[in-house]
């Protein structure tokens, strides 16, 4: 008898531990916000490092990406239903990276959307990123599975249960990334074309031109209120100066290391600017972006022998 106490304490203390918590927070009419970590991904956080939304209109809730496991994707489902008392119509996923879809086994039997190019990374690279979150979150993982979109969407304007969601289909993070503003409280959610105080990230990224070109089209939106996919919430465009100034950095560092013939190990050493001394992860993520981007530099200052004069 001991024995089953003693089990049922510890499996307790285990579902416990493993507690989102999460608590979602109004930030305008109908539109609800839960902000993760601007830390890296770990057992501590569970992968909670992403923000997420949802968006409330006459027909149910609309909500805007699902998280980085089956367990969040739960207790993200419950919470809503406990915020509103609605039930969940429509999931828009913003891009295919496991922090933003790996909840959506917990939306069975609704209709999960994204862009064409969203799910074809998905399918191709969801298993591997999934194993990759099993490594470095452990049991918050539990019963993870890649679940694919079922819906495709476009750029354009989606209209549910009264209330109009602008669709705006950028590259410059994965290739394929959704951005979505609701016209009615001028909140916009860029997704992970906009880090704030949080390093970006650039494992699919199509090149920082791209990026750069994206977040014209994005700022000239008519927003009130910007969520970005990391960091803190705004309602003026500082994220946009902050990611053009890190993204001229970034770019300007690669291009004149190999112009200059520069090895991977110099660049990840680089000093990082003081001005982004609060950009959480500055140094992990140039490490990182090095490695992703810096053999297409490489490519590019070469001269190639059967064109010289």
């Amino acid at each position: 008898m001991r024995w089953v106490l003693l089990l049922t304490c510890l499996f307790a203390s285990l579902a416990q531990a493993l507690d989102y918590q999460l608590q979602p927070r109004q930030i305008a009419d109908g539109v609800w916000l839960l902000e993760g970590s601007t830390d890296n991904f770990a057992a501590k956080n569970g992968g909670n490092i992403v923000n997420l939304g949802f968006i409330e209109t006459a027909d149910g809730v609309v909500v805007i990406d699902t998280g980085p496991s089956r367990r969040y994707g739960e207790a993200l489902r419950q919470s809503i239903e406990k915020a509103t008392g609605k039930q969940v119509v429509r999931v828009l996923l913003t891009h295919h990276h496991p922090d933003h879809v790996l909840g959506n086994q917990a939306f069975a039997g609704v209709p999960i959307a994204a862009l064409p190019e969203t799910t074809r990374l998905l399918a191709e690279q969801g298993d591997a990123m999934a194993e990759n979150m099993y490594r470095l979150v452990g049991d918050w993982m539990r019963g993870t599975e890649v679940v694919l979109p079922s819906e495709e969407v476009q750029e354009g304007t989606l209209e549910i249960g009264g209330r109009r969601l602008q669709l705006l289909a950028l590259r410059g993070h994965t290739g394929a990334d959704l951005a979505i503003l609701d016209e009615r409280t001028g909140v916009l959610f860029a997704g992970d074309i906009l880090f704030y105080q949080r390093a970006l990230t650039t494992p699919n990224s199509p090149g920082l031109d791209v990026w750069l070109a994206d977040l014209d089209r994005l700022e000239a939106m008519p927003w009130k209120q910007i969520v970005p996919g990391h960091g803190p919430v705004t309602t003026d465009a500082a994220p946009f100066a902050q990611m053009r100034d890190y993204l001229g950095w970034l770019d300007g560092l690669l291009r004149q290391g190999a112009e200059q013939g520069a090895e991977m190990n110099e660049l990840i050493r680089a000093p990082i600017p003081a001005r982004f001394a609060q950009v959480n992860l500055s140094r992990y993520e140039l490490i990182r972006s090095v490695s992703h981007l810096y053999p297409r530099y490489e490519r590019n200052a070469m001269t190639r022998v059967d064109r010289q004069d």
